[in-house]
């Protein structure tokens, strides 16, 4: 009988692994205007054994869709691209059945995004693009990834280097490359974040983004400078440098690999990947700007406590800059992974909310409670760069969402996340931030995200007018902790 369970539930597992596989099934195209493609390529591979089939595919009147082939055989791939023909501005959200051969339900494509301007009228929208027009990079299932560690000065390969790999502002995962100082991943396209440590070298990281073109990483790292020899050294060290040196030389250590190290993501069951045990803290000390306004009392606790008994309640406002100018993969990456981080850290009582700007100021998310991680977390994905920065209009907008959702007996707090200064349409926004101050008690500061010093003065002037704080990440250590200081700093029980 257990044999015959076996059997059964191994049978069950093979049908639902060898199956048509979908590379997406939900694509967000964010604000589209009318000089911007509207289109999406979905790629189907078939994994069954045999031929497989594209049936039909139920789409509403306004969407069109091309096919590159019906037949699919095994181990090929196929591709549909859709594009949006929507005629008037506004939200859409299409769900679109996709039947094959493989199962008897479809596959369900949702298409969601906004139409912010339209083009000539004398474009319908009715051509979808060939595939010869605009032809795909290729099937993203069977996309690898080569990432490599090299010493900067020298070139030389640094095996058993730490790896971590970080998209839409999560850890995908953290690996060790091989002998030769590569790893292999298949993971997916887009923009991704690299960080990378060794053994007596200064961590090296970079934000890219990634297709066939761009397949091989080189991340080169730099040697940490000797620290200064010790006179008098007692005999213990002595032993301790002994022993080091025998550990190096463990033959157990130094025995080649012969085989690259590969690495399959499985996006299907995702795992929360905790970094902190590979991000090393910066050797700088903190500013003594920042260090005055951190009473002794904040310091004795441990970093991650934001128990109730130390902390307010915390209603907080992220106005967040998605101009063109964040478009940079590492400006991008940084932001959503400090967000990510603050999130994990937020308890039911507190509540934030998300407002962005660009061309425009908009509300991404109401506040809401901080135990809706998932909501906020999507949210956060979703982020795109791309227009103007309409700063003062953000910050307007955020005020609004603030005020409307004000914690009584917490504090209520705006942080605007930027890159550089406030440009389209700012207006006189310094004195909204002094009316917001005094008469609701509505603080604020200022996130800077590799921004430059020029921009900083202005974004350290809105902060100190906030009764905030200028907090500056420029790598992956500051995002991993300068957030979640911010709001512990901010809610912190001072009496």
């Amino acid at each position: 009988m257990k044999i015959l369970l076996f059997l059964f539930t191994l049978f069950c597992s093979t049908l639902s692994i060898s199956q048509i596989v979908f590379d997406k099934t939900k694509h967000d195209f964010g604000e589209i205007n009318s000089n911007e493609p509207r289109f999406v390529d979905v790629y189907l591979k078939n994994k069954t054994g045999k031929d497989a089939f594209i049936l039909s595919v139920k789409k509403p009147m306004e969407v069109v869709y091309i096919q590159r082939n019906a037949l699919i055989a095994p181990d090929s791939s196929s591709v549909i691209r859709f594009q949006i023909n929507k005629k008037t501005k506004g939200k859409f959200n299409y769900k679109i059945p996709v039947y094959t051969s493989d199962k008897n339900e479809p596959t369900e494509i949702v298409l969601t995004g906004k139409i912010a301007s339209l083009p000539d009228q004398s474009n319908n929208f009715t051509a979808c693009p060939s595939f010869g027009q605009s032809p795909a990079q290729g099937n993203p299932l069977d996309f690898m990834l080569t990432v490599e560690t090299i010493d900067k000065a020298t070139g030389e390969k640094l095996g058993k280097s730490k790896v971590a790999i970080i998209q839409n502002g999560s850890a995908l995962g953290k690996w060790e490359t091989a002998s030769n100082g590569r790893l292999k991943l298949k993971i997916p396209l887009g923009i991704t974040y690299f960080y990378a440590t060794h053994s007596g070298y200064l961590p090296a990281e970079e934000g890219l983004y990634v297709n066939f073109k761009r397949n091989h990483v080189t991340l080169a790292l730099t040697k940490k400078k000797a620290s200064p020899v010790i006179p008098d050294t007692p005999e213990e060290p002595e032993e301790l440098i002994a022993e080091e040196i025998e550990s190096e030389n463990d033959p157990e250590e130094t025995i080649a690999e012969t085989e690259e190290r590969v690495i399959i993501i499985d996006e299907s069951e995702p795992e929360e990947v905790d970094l902190s045990d590979l991000i090393e803290e910066s050797p700088e000390v903190e500013t003594e700007e920042i260090e005055e306004f951190i009473p002794p009392a904040f310091k004795e606790l441990d970093p991650n406590n934001f128990d109730e008994a130390y902390f307010h309640p915390i209603n907080v406002v992220f106005v967040i800059d998605v101009s063109s100018s964040m478009r940079q993969a590492d400006r991008i990456e940084l932001l959503k992974y400090s967000l990510d981080q603050l999130v994990g850290m937020l308890r039911p009582q507190d509540k934030i909310g998300l407002v962005s700007y660009a061309s425009n100021a908009q509300v991404l998310l109401a506040p809401i409670s901080g135990d809706r991680k998932e909501e906020i977390t999507d949210e956060v994905k979703k982020l795109k760069a791309s227009g103007l920065t309409a700063g003062g209009a953000g910050i307007k907008l955020g005020y609004k969402q603030a005020r409307k959702n004000m914690i009584k007996d917490g504090q209520n707090h705006l942080i605007i996340i930027t890159d550089g200064a406030f440009n389209r349409n700012s207006g006189d926004y310094k004195k909204y931030i002094k009316k917001n101050l005094h008469k609701k008690n509505i603080t604020m500061s200022v996130v800077g995200i590799k921004s430059n010093e020029k921009s900083e003065a202005n974004m350290r002037e809105a902060a100190e007018l906030g009764n905030g704080r200028f907090i500056l990440i420029e790598k992956l250590a500051d995002a991993q902790t300068k957030l979640k200081q911010e709001i512990r700093l901010t809610s912190f029980k001072y009496d």
